[in-house]
């Protein structure tokens, strides 16, 4: 599987034909690494319904016929923005399509789409082959982080570090701990002022994982 780091916390996941595409905020994003236009995902996978995680969505998922998993307040709000091929799991929902399934897990945060649909954030267990990603949504700390390991081995985690809105990058070594997983790619961090911070610093208090910093445009290959 490829690992390819967008900007702010979008990422493309890739396994022969599969092609997952999760919180793709594009447009209008300073840090991102190519244009909405550019993509061809098979899958649209989504956190949660803020601007800088919907993000290029409904463009995208019209242009490619992606398959889309959101939340069923947001997959709502995109079937009636005309979006096809939608599923619409809870918290604790697993959508399987056979080559990638994926399942919400709480994160804690707020959400509200650009258009208003109040919606609950969650992060998204991922499996791709013989292959766990966790993308933790933007979330602050909090213990049940360390639930996932109690099903899944991850391989890696995706992982907020820029605090402000989300945890910073001293809570994300505490949740790396809980999470438990192989590799680590922080991310959600030096996009806007207000979440700058160090990368590196966040890597070497990390011990229990290794740490992989990938600026938007590099992939990691596992």
């Amino acid at each position: 599987m490829d690992i390819r780091f967008l900007g702010h916390a979008a990422f493309e996941l890739t396994e022969g034909d599969t092609r997952v595409l999760i919180d793709p905020f594009l447009t209008g994003n300073p840090k991102a690494a190519v244009k909405a236009e550019e993509l061809e995902p098979t899958h649209i996978f989504l956190t949660h319904g803020h601007a800088d995680h919907i993000g290029d969505t409904v463009d995208i998922a019209k242009r490619t016929g992606a398959k889309v998993v959101a939340i069923v307040e947001i997959a709502n709000e995109l079937q009636e923005d005309g979006v096809q091929n939608v599923s619409d799991p809870n918290i604790g929902g697993t959508v399987d399509f056979g080559s990638v399934s994926v399942r919400l897990t709480p994160a804690w945060h707020t959400s509200t789409t650009p258009k208003g649909t109040v919606n609950t954030p969650a992060g998204l267990v991922v499996k791709i082959g013989d292959k766990t990603v966790y993308h933790l949504g933007d979330t602050g700390l909090f213990s049940d982080l360390q639930l996932v390991k109690a099903r899944d081995d991850v391989d890696v985690a995706l992982m907020c570090i820029g605090g402000h809105y989300t945890m910073d990058r001293f809570d994300a070594v505490t949740a790396a701990d809980l999470v438990g997983a192989k590799q680590v790619i922080p991310c959600h961090y030096n996009t806007f002022p207000p979440i700058e911070t160090d990368a590196e610093a966040f890597k070497s208090d990390v011990k229990g994982s290794e740490v992989v910093i990938l600026d938007p445009g590099e992939t990691h290959s596992l």
